[in-house]
């Protein structure tokens, strides 16, 4: 039997740029589900739930890292000092070109960033790429929790 296809969690608090990536996505037909969240908070709380078997483990996260309550850099911390978690693979998709966020976002263990490119072909291109490597031919371990 085969397992179901690890959906791709996205945690965005701007709605233009969450359609967008999503109408991406759809798209480039990557047949991951997606998910979308508001915050690191509401991210956090379906990992938790993923983690008590609710819901399945994505097969990578997608932060923005300006985000109201837990912003993107906070939640991959949480992510990345998570036992259960740590080897989940978290890629900030942000406007941010600050130097001092891209630092801390791979001194925290982040394993891709990404600038949201300008135009709507160029996010395609860059989601379609995103997705296909993260969402398909990445090899995760199995959840430790199992």
């Amino acid at each position: 039997m085969s397992r179901p296809l690890r959906p791709i969690l996205l945690a965005e608090d701007d709605d233009l740029d969450a359609e967008l990536t999503l109408r991406a996505f759809e798209r480039s037909r990557l047949a991951n589900p997606l998910k979308r969240v508001g915050d690191g908070l509401e991210a956090m709380e379906h990992l938790a739930a993923c983690l008590r078997g609710e819901a399945i483990l994505p097969a990578v996260v997608l932060l923005d890292i300006k985000m109201p309550r837990l912003d993107g850099l906070a939640t991959l911390q949480a992510i990345k000092t998570d036992p259960k978690l740590r080897h989940l693979p978290v890629v900030m998709l942000t406007s941010s070109r600050e130097h001092g966020d891209l630092l801390h976002s791979y001194n925290q263990g982040v394993n891709a960033y990404i600038v949201k490119p300008v135009g709507q072909q160029a996010l395609l291109e860059a989601v379609q790429a995103l997705g296909l490597f993260w969402g398909v031919l990445n090899c995760l371990p199995d959840n430790e929790s199992s």
